[in-house]
């Protein structure tokens, strides 16, 4: 069963002036969507022709695995977003954070200086460690810490692709308007 570019929850136009509606038509409606075509004809006479994009990410490599992973976390981080007014954590998920770094501005911080220098392009994530604690980690290229048993939460496209058409090369700018589409709500269903 090929692989297809899921629909996003919301219009294209949803989350401006934070994310344009030029750069999701780029980003989700080009990047997204060569990856899906990219892993449709890779996996084609393999045994992961009929695999779950999870399998995948954790038997992999090469171009299977960029490419399932490139549509996994592309899916996920764009699942993170809405106009919805939740921009903080609450409940369990906001002592654990509070718990882990201090307080939710000591982690916004850790985690935007994590997505800033993150050296080339990749992912920058809140993670759910396998003991149960949390972690931000940095992930270069197509990096899953659903490979190291880690449960993804959140997680910032540091690709130039995520940013480049609203920021240019002003990567810390783009991960401060981040925070202005990152739904918590949905981020504490995850955890």
């Amino acid at each position: 069963m090929p692989f297809e570019l899921p629909k996003l929850p919301y219009a294209p136009n949803a989350l401006e002036p934070y994310i344009s509606k030029q750069t999701i038509d780029f980003h989700y409606g080009k990047h997204h969507q060569a990856y899906v075509n990219n892993l449709n004809g890779l996996v084609k006479g393999t045994k992961f022709e009929n695999a779950s994009l999870e399998q995948i990410i954790k038997e992999a490599d090469g171009g299977i695995f960029n490419n399932a992973a490139q549509i996994w976390n592309h899916t996920f981080y764009f699942e993170t977003f809405s106009s919805s007014d939740m921009r903080s954590p609450s409940g369990k998920l906001s002592d654990a954070i509070s718990s882990t770094f201090g307080s939710f501005a000591a982690f916004k911080e850790q985690f935007a200086k994590s997505a800033a220098t993150l050296f080339g392009s990749g992912w920058v994530w809140l993670v759910k460690m396998p003991d149960g604690s949390l972690a931000i980690t940095q992930e270069p290229n197509a990096g899953n810490p659903l490979r190291k048993g880690g449960i993804p939460l959140l997680t910032c496209d540091v690709w130039e692709h995520a940013y480049y058409l609203d920021y240019q090369n002003k990567r810390p700018d783009y991960v401060q308007a981040f925070w202005n589409v990152v739904d918590w709500g949905i981020i504490e269903k995850r955890f």
